[in-house]
Parts: structure tokens; sequence; C-alpha cells
């Protein structure tokens, strides 16, 4: 039993989505009509996306965001996934990469950019002289993601969970205070920027949150893509550059 778990996980299974199997080779059972509950007052709509405000300006340092997250439960995915994952590397640093969510590694690890992904990105910042585990916070890296919990089989972030979780976002970009911010690919860079078009968007400076940012590919776009790597030397390049003024 275990080698055949460890071989669906091998074939790409990495979750179970019941507890028991079903049997669809029998014929269903008729089933009594459900009985009429008696009818109550609606609950009142609740504005996710104001909740989200009020807790991320409550914060006063990236210790009480993180606990605001935690606390926060109007987002679906955070019933789904294992934990959080708010953030890695050296809050001091003066780049701040902001990718869109965690995947599977990063939600076993509890940090972004963990996966082959991580691995490229580290690499990556490190031929400009960047890294994640830099002390030195001319040297260090601070990485987060637009959301903070991986959505079910790595599908795409929803606008709906987005706009919710993005004054998070915007809180912490305020109280880590980078002098420059990477939105890594389509949905950090809507999040951010409100734009999408990422072939479009890299490589060229934009504004976000008061910041100097500049779009870049996502690594895992480039290990899809390995010769879009050439525009992204070019971008690393740039932004060795911005950090130099």
């Amino acid at each position: 039993m275990k080698a055949t778990l460890e071989w669906q996980i091998a074939c790409g299974a990495d979750e179970a989505i019941q507890d028991s199997p079903v049997d669809r080779t029998s014929l269903p059972k008729a089933e009594a009509p459900p009985r009429q509950a008696p009818a109550r007052e609606a609950e009142p709509d609740i504005d996710s996306v104001a909740v989200a405000r009020t807790a991320a300006t409550a914060a006063v340092d990236l210790t009480a965001l993180r606990a605001a997250m935690e606390a926060y439960e109007h987002c679906d995915l955070k019933r789904g996934a294992k934990q959080l994952v708010f953030s890695d590397g050296n809050a001091n640093a003066r780049v701040m990469i902001v990718g869109e969510a965690p995947g599977r590694d990063e939600d076993i690890e509890g940090r972004p950019f963990v996966g082959r992904a991580g691995q490229l990105l580290d690499l990556m910042f490190s031929h400009i002289g960047l890294f994640r585990t830099e002390s030195d916070s001319e040297k260090a890296l601070y990485i987060a993601n637009v959301l903070p919990w991986r959505p079910p089989q790595n599908r795409d972030p929803k606008p709906e969970e987005m706009k919710m979780m993005l004054p998070f976002l915007e809180r912490h970009v305020e109280l880590a205070g980078p002098d420059l911010i990477v939105a890594m690919g389509n949905h950090a860079c809507l999040a951010l920027l409100g734009q999408r078009g990422i072939t479009r968007l890299r490589g060229n400076w934009k504004m976000a949150l008061g910041k100097p940012t500049l779009p870049m590919f996502h690594p895992a776009y480039l290990l899809r893509t390995p010769e879009a790597k050439r525009e992204t030397w070019a971008d690393l390049l740039s932004l060795k550059d911005r950090l130099r003024k």
C-alpha cells in the first residue's frame, strides 16, 4: 500500500478528495425527499474586503500582520491549505519580490518559492548579488505572495480571492518598506498594477504602492520557456542598475 501511494505521488497526486472511494458501478439508492427546514432570516452579507482592510490596518508590525492573516476566516483557500505561507528572507531588504500564490512544496514547508521555481529564483538573483539568506539589507531579498494559501491543484488565483487579500499585501509592503518591488508574473502584476500581459509589461518599470516596481517573468514560466531567460537576464541587470541609484 505504501508503494502504491508513493507511485501515485510520483504521478502528481498530492491530495485526497474524499476519505473513501466512490462506487460508481452500483445503482443509486432511492432517497426520501428532504424535510423542509424552518425558514430563518437571511444572514447579512459580509464585506470580506472591508474586514481584511480593517485587520490589516490594525497590524502594527509584520508579526501582528501574520497573526491577522492567520485569523482571517473569509478566504475559502484557508480551508484547503495545510498552512499559511507568509514570507521568507530578510524583511529589511531593499528588494521585495511578490509572487502569486504558494504551490505544493510551499504549502508543505510554509515558505514561498521553495520548489523548482524557487531554486531557479535563488539562482537568478544570486547572479546580481542578491540572496534571501543574506543579513545585509543591501544584498538581501524579501519574498511574499499575493495569496498566502495554496489554491487547490495549483489553479490560478480567482479575482475575488486576490481582491480580499490585497489589503494584507498592501500593509505587508508598507510595513516591510522595501525600496523596490519585483512583480513576478501576471497575477502579481494584476494585483499590484491592475494590469496583466507579462510579455508586454516585463522589463518596464512602473509604480505600485508608492514603490518603483519591475514586472518579471515568473520562474515557473522560465522552466517551461527557457528561451525567455535572455529577457529575464536583461531585467535582472536593470534591477541591479536601479539599486545603484
